[in-house]
């Protein structure tokens, strides 16, 4: 997934302009120079330990081109000044609530996902900055708001579930579903998925149906959360559901809910990613990721798999800034990572204009959606 370090410091060093070299992640950094151009630079970090730099937007589409991992820092390099620590509290040792996991895997299927995909494919580009970008953000908006409307009403007539825009500087908005807590609701448990798509070799233009990058997760976020709505899930706790904008442009959009929850000290107990689970290996398998996470919650995560996805899980690494989960380990907040298989690269599709509906394994992608509702209903509740 990564070049050499030979070709990642030549693309590096087409910044012009860099940082002090201080410790990355949340040290002080110091900057020596502002860009040029404010406007057509962006402040961009490629690893865990090297100094962020200064780039222009053609050398962050450089980037994406060579497949190398990188955040886009410019609106959240100063929030290590101002950082609250993390709300952590314990994780259950073992799974607990297998009757209430299975009343809602009963229901599950791939109608939602099949019908949701067709048509989130068929827009040009799902690219954070396109018109069809927004578009495709307002068909998804109204596609999980559909879903909320079914929730049934307790007696004063509300449901206790919300749909909300989070609205960023660029023109597309993440969506957060909200499951409000009976007992515990400023606790919060955080599914997520990006709903952004991109085309490697002409970013802002390009083609880019992204059937699998992050479609698959998208719509498989989209059923855990059909199937918890239509089944009245009172969680004891809080349990939002994410759909970010901008990961494919440095987690932009994840970055700043992230840093936003942090800022507001809210109190999150565990995030669980769905990025690219549409892509079916041989023999099949789910990938979990063991880098940037948080070690705890994925050995959680495993339980979770064995118990409720009827495969097998292995072990992998994804490296630095691999999707949404990283921006909620960068700010201290539990996060773990399951992904299609155990190779990163096993999808020859990627960021192409062949990331295509027809390339999908919706049974595969059904298996991460039921463990996604065994992550939401298990760690929703709280032991006294």
């Amino acid at each position: 997934m990564r070049l050499s370090t030979t070709v990642l410091a030549a693309v590096v060093c087409l910044a012009a302009t860099s940082l002090s070299p201080v410790a990355t992640g949340f040290d002080q950094l110091t900057l020596h120079a502002s860009p040029s151009d404010p406007k057509s630079r962006r402040l961009i970090q490629t690893s865990h330990e090297g100094a962020p730099e200064w780039m222009t937007e053609r050398q962050v589409e450089m980037l994406m081109q060579h497949r190398i991992r990188f955040m886009d820092i410019t609106e959240t390099y100063k929030d290590g000044q101002q950082l609250v620590p993390p709300f952590r509290t314990a994780l259950p040792s073992s799974l607990s609530k297998h009757k209430q996991v299975e009343q809602y895997l009963q229901t599950m299927n791939t109608d939602l996902m099949k019908r949701t995909l067709e048509k989130f494919t068929s827009f040009h580009t799902r690219y954070y900055k396109s018109k069809s970008g927004s578009d495709s953000q307002r068909f998804l908006y109204g596609r999980v708001q559909d879903i909320a409307h079914r929730a049934k009403r307790h007696g004063d007539g509300q449901a206790n579930v919300t749909v909300k825009l989070f609205k960023h500087s660029w023109p597309q908005s993440s969506i957060i579903a909200r499951f409000e807590g009976s007992k515990y609701p400023d606790e919060v448990v955080v599914i997520g998925a990006h709903q952004d798509s991109v085309n490697m070799w002409i970013p802002a233009f390009g083609r880019a149906p992204g059937a699998d990058d992050d479609g698959s997760g998208t719509v498989t976020t989209l059923e855990a959360f059909r199937a918890l709505v239509e089944g009245n899930f009172r969680p004891e706790r809080s349990v939002e559901f994410h759909w970010y904008s901008a990961e494919e442009a440095g987690l932009l959009g994840s970055q700043d809910v992230a840093s936003a929850y942090n800022r507001e000290g809210r109190k999150i107990v565990a995030m669980l990613q769905n990025d690219m689970t549409g892509f079916r290996p041989d023999p099949e398998v789910i990938g979990v990721v063991t880098d940037f996470v948080d070690g705890e919650l994925t050995g959680f995560l495993k339980q979770l798999i064995a118990a409720y996805s009827g495969v097998q899980w292995s072990e992998m690494k994804c490296g630095y800034a691999c999707s949404d989960h990283a921006s909620w380990n960068k700010y201290g907040f539990r996060s773990a990572f399951h992904f299609e298989t155990d190779d990163l690269q096993a999808n020859p599709n990627v960021h192409t204009t062949g990331d295509r509906l027809e390339t999908i394994d919706f049974n595969h992608a059904l298996r991460y959606a039921k463990v996604s509702v065994g992550f939401a209903v298990e760690l929703s509740s709280k032991s006294e």
